[in-house]
């Protein structure tokens, strides 16, 4: 609840949903691309696609590698030194970016 309570309230009083975007966009191509690509597609093997995440997912799975309650080497020290705007930022960036989904067969 903590979670979706810090989103929404930053996204809904933040000056303008384009500045929480511009910010996350930011934060993203410095500190999340390399792993998780640009527009949310990862590029290196086992790290997940965050393109079209929901916002609390995001935020939270952050915040719990942040707090130690999800480990990850790599991720712990990254999600350390963000703040609770910097993870709501990263959230809006990644969702959203739309995804399109293509069932098998249907080409």
């Amino acid at each position: 609840m903590k979670i979706m309570a810090m989103v929404c309230g930053v996204l809904i009083f933040s000056t303008s949903f384009a500045d929480e975007l511009n910010a996350g966009r930011a934060k993203a191509e410095s500190a999340c691309a390399l792993c998780h690509g640009f527009s949310g597609i990862a590029t290196m093997p086992g790290a997940p696609n965050l393109a079209g995440q929901q916002p609390v997912y995001l935020a939270e799975q952050l915040s719990h590698y942040r707090s130690g309650k999800r480990q990850h080497d790599i991720m712990g020290v990254i999600a350390k030194i963000l703040t609770d705007l910097e993870i709501s930022q990263l959230a809006a960036w990644y969702s959203g970016i739309k995804v399109t989904v293509e069932m098998p067969g249907t080409q």
